[in-house]
């Protein structure tokens, strides 16, 4: 490839920007449905986001592979270690932040006892180890054949290690008994009402063939060119992993919160035909303008607009204050976001309406950051 695929750094962008949409609603009571993640089986627009994050974490390995195949194994895995053990502390971070909590009256300590260990960050941590890994060592046969190896091997796991009858419901999955053995139960995600974690170890192995099929789309459109040939090629490899991903749902279904084989195939045929689409509009067409440098610069500063996005309203959350007393005299506080959001609301019956326009509002202002980051040539990496 004789130039850089600006569309590749749109969709990394645009990938980013919706992250922080489905993020950060107003209320997670009053929301969409295409911005809430699917209950159990099946797959939302919200649902996309970060199987594209890790699809385009292995687009970005595609560029960087051959500098590491120069520089040897030594230096191969002496960045590799560091980028995965930073990205991992800098999610345990994020879970533990801001270190403080109200407890009625007075701030106490989060001790670690409670925090939860696996997140998003130690996720794409995990996934971008055992990518690089795969690929170094694999090169791009070995790396495609050991994807398919991950997805069917973990097909069978779930099945045979499932509870029977329906070894992929949340009772029945054959990771959460052993996520709770490695991690502590305490240390798992409770947003299903259990302990249960969607970013837990079991559920990983299918996530980093995501990570691989991100690199062998990045590898293939730098080896092809801009051309037409190309283009077709991805479109078609789009569509095939579509289908696959719909039949394969009849026997193991499209399922985000453990990672199916299915979800894996069927997402990355989204990303590429996405990515497609992309390369059409701003490579061939040269469609572009304000629109793609709105998700740009998102994209030249994901990992740290991701997490100030998650610490900043946690932080701002210990600055409160009283807005009523019951006749018990127990009192209700607010803080600076939710007063915000209480403000937007009067003016809508729908309050899915304001939740959504909050979440836009909050694109705007950290887009306002990665603007002004940016416009200075600051670029924090890892």
């Amino acid at each position: 490839m004789g130039n850089r695929y600006y569309s590749l750094d749109v969709f990394r962008g645009a990938t980013v920007a919706l992250m922080i949409l489905v993020n950060n609603p107003g209320n997670w009571g009053h929301i969409f449905g295409p911005l809430k993640h699917a209950p159990w089986h099946g797959c939302t627009p919200t649902d996309l986001v970060f199987p594209f994050f890790l699809f385009a974490v292995g687009n970005a390995m595609a560029f960087v592979m051959p500098r590491f195949e120069q520089a040897g194994p030594a230096v191969f895995w002496k960045k590799v270690i560091k980028r995965t053990l930073l990205i991992f502390a800098i999610g345990l971070f994020l879970n533990w932040s801001p270190f403080v909590k109200w407890d009625g009256d007075f701030l106490v300590a989060k001790t670690w006892e409670k925090i939860r260990i696996m997140g998003v960050l130690q996720r794409i941590a995990l996934c971008y180890f055992f990518g690089s890994v795969i690929v170094f060592y694999g090169k791009t046969k070995g790396a495609f054949l050991v994807g398919m190896a991950l997805l069917l091997i973990y097909w069978f796991i779930c099945f045979a290690g499932g509870a029977t009858g329906d070894p992929y419901s949340l009772a029945g999955w054959f990771g959460t008994a052993i996520d709770s053995n490695i991690l502590g139960e305490l240390h798992l995600y409770k947003g299903e009402g259990v302990p249960f974690d969607p970013e837990g170890l079991m559920s990983t192995p299918a996530a980093i063939v995501q990570v691989i099929f991100g690199f062998l789309v990045g590898q293939y459109i730098q080896l092809k060119g801009k051309n037409f040939e190309m283009l077709t090629h991805l479109l078609i490899a789009g569509i095939v992993l579509i289908v696959t991903g719909y039949l394969w749902d009849m026997s193991f279904p499209i399922n985000k919160k453990i990672w199916t084989s299915s979800y894996t195939i069927y997402t990355s045929g989204l990303a590429i035909l996405t990515i497609g689409v992309l390369i059409y509009l701003i490579e061939f067409k040269g469609i572009k303008g304000n629109w793609s440098k709105f998700f740009d610069v998102f994209g030249k500063n994901p990992l740290f607009i991701f997490v100030l996005s998650g610490f900043l309203p946690r932080v701002l959350g210990l600055f409160r204050w009283v807005v009523s007393i019951d006749e018990t005299g127990k009192k209700t506080y607010t803080s600076t976001l939710p007063f915000m959001y209480e403000n937007i609301k009067v003016f809508f019956t729908d309050e899915r309406i304001p939740s959504l326009l909050y979440a836009l509002l909050m694109i705007a202002f950290y887009w306002m950051i990665v603007y002004v980051l940016d416009k200075k040539k600051v670029y924090i990496k890892v």
